[in-house]
C-alpha cells in the first residue's frame, strides 16, 4: 500500500517536470527509506509504461520505374552507332 502511494506521487510529480534525483532527496527528507523509495519508482515506471501509447509503424512502398529492356538489334545498332562517332 504504501509502495502503490509513493508510485502515484512519483508519477504525478514526474509528470510536473521534477526530476527523479529530486524526487528521492524529497522522499528521504521525509523519512522513507531508500529501498521503499527504489520499489516506488520502479512501480512508477511501470505504470508510466502502461500509459504510453504502442507505435504502430506502417510500412513505407516504394515504386520504381525501369526501362524496358531493348531488344538485341537495337543493342546492336547503339553499339555501332557509337562506334562510328
Amino acid at each position: 500500500m504504501l509502495i502503490e502511494q509513493l508510485a502515484e506521487y512519483v508519477v504525478k510529480n514526474l509528470k510536473k517536470g521534477y526530476t527523479l534525483d529530486s524526487l528521492r532527496f524529497s522522499l528521504i527528507s521525509q523519512g522513507y527509506s531508500r529501498i521503499s523509495i527504489e520499489k516506488a519508482i520502479e512501480t512508477a515506471n511501470k505504470i508510466m509504461a502502461n500509459e504510453i501509447p504502442r507505435i504502430k509503424e506502417k510500412p513505407e512502398i516504394l515504386y520504381k520505374v525501369l526501362d524496358e529492356p531493348k531488344s538485341i538489334i537495337s543493342k546492336i545498332k547503339d553499339f555501332f552507332t557509337n562506334l562510328f562517332k
